[in-house]
């Protein structure tokens, strides 16, 4: 009985497994039949409404630009029943969301990114890149991390060129610099045309001109679908503990125009009034005070647009740009002769400090 009751119990078991592989196989491809696929819609009036709704609920400057978005969707609605393909589409929002001026509202397809017109293209440039490279950092410049670099005016003045804030602030460049600035009556910082990038680094570069913990501006969130929905103001300090070098007793003169944008813009922001040795010369930078975010249409799309404000310490709106101490810009008979007006500009600030 033993040896019968161990070989049913085999059995049984040998049954059950048969059984629970036979439920696998039957139940395994059924699984990936039932599996929802993502279809996308190209539905001209379903992705403008998904559009218009996106930004009617998440985007932070309407009040502030006073737009009237229902006005905005009563323009370009209409429109819809002419569209006869993908890329009319494309560009009939692009249209759209241009009425918002800000370079922080882009949308992205796989065959173009829509870019704003208009907020710095009315304004003078105020730059020459070529009389920067010609006359002032030369043939025998030096470069270090995101600064190229040199002595002008017979030595006498340190001249630095920051492109882009997408290139990080080095600690130990910058602590080079200074060594070869060393005996200069003062630096020349040119942000121009820079237009943006990290706000880390942002930070990193107006901390080095501080002398203490500094009330630099306000951050408020969008937290809300209503056009002035907002987090309460979150008081943003900047922080000379945090600079990669201290900075904050030499004489600074910092150029910018109306390409100064978002992380620039912000750098700006953190610096005038709030560090004593710099002053700033030029025109307005051309804003960017919102943080963008970003959300995908039905058709597959991303559309960006700022939700989060950034305001100054005086809780003023930083998205219009941010005037200079001293407004100069580029003149013709300068440029005829191979000379920066703003740069010669700062050079005579620093020269009477």
């Amino acid at each position: 009985m033993c040896v019968i009751e161990n070989f049913m119990l085999i059995l049984h078991k040998n049954i059950l497994s048969m059984k629970k592989n036979l439920l696998i196989l039957i139940f395994f491809p059924l699984l990936f039949a039932c599996k929802p696929q993502y279809v996308r819609d190209f539905t001209p009036q379903t992705n403008f409404d998904a559009l218009w709704r996106i930004l009617d609920e998440k985007y932070c400057f309407f009040d502030d630009k006073d737009i009237d978005w229902n006005g905005v969707k009563a323009v370009y609605q209409p429109q819809l029943a002419k569209m006869k393909n993908e890329v009319q589409m494309f560009d009939l929002f692009a249209q759209m969301i241009d009425t918002l001026q800000d370079g922080h509202v882009n949308l992205y397809s796989q065959f173009d990114v829509s870019r704003c017109k208009g907020w710095f293209e009315d304004y003078p440039e105020n730059f020459n890149a070529a009389i920067i490279s010609q006359r002032y950092l030369g043939e025998n410049y030096r470069v270090s991390g995101g600064f190229s670099y040199n002595l002008i005016d017979n030595k006498k003045i340190g001249y630095m060129r920051y492109s882009s804030f997408e290139n990080a602030v080095s600690g130990a460049g910058m602590k080079y610099i200074r060594e070869i600035f060393g005996n200069c009556k003062g630096i020349i910082l040119d942000v121009r045309s820079n237009g943006g990038g990290s706000l880390s680094y942002s930070e990193a570069l107006a901390a080095c001109f501080l002398k203490e913990k500094t009330l630099t501006g306000y951050i408020r969130h969008k937290n809300g679908i209503g056009h002035n929905d907002f987090s309460a103001p979150k008081a943003v300090y900047t922080d000379p503990k945090d600079a990669p070098v201290d900075w904050s007793d030499l004489n600074i003169v910092i150029l910018t125009n109306r390409r100064c944008y978002s992380a620039t813009n912000d750098f700006i922001c953190r610096i005038k009034n709030n560090a004593p040795n710099v002053v700033i010369v030029g025109r307005t930078t051309g804003g960017g005070g919102g943080v963008p975010s970003s959300n995908e249409l039905p058709c597959g799309w991303m559309i960006r647009f700022s939700a989060v404000q950034l305001l100054d310490k005086n809780h003023n709106q930083i998205e219009f740009g941010i005037e200079p101490d001293f407004s100069v810009d580029l003149e013709n008979d300068d440029v005829a002769e191979g000379k920066d007006t703003l740069i010669e500009y700062a050079v005579n600030l620093l020269k009477n400090k």
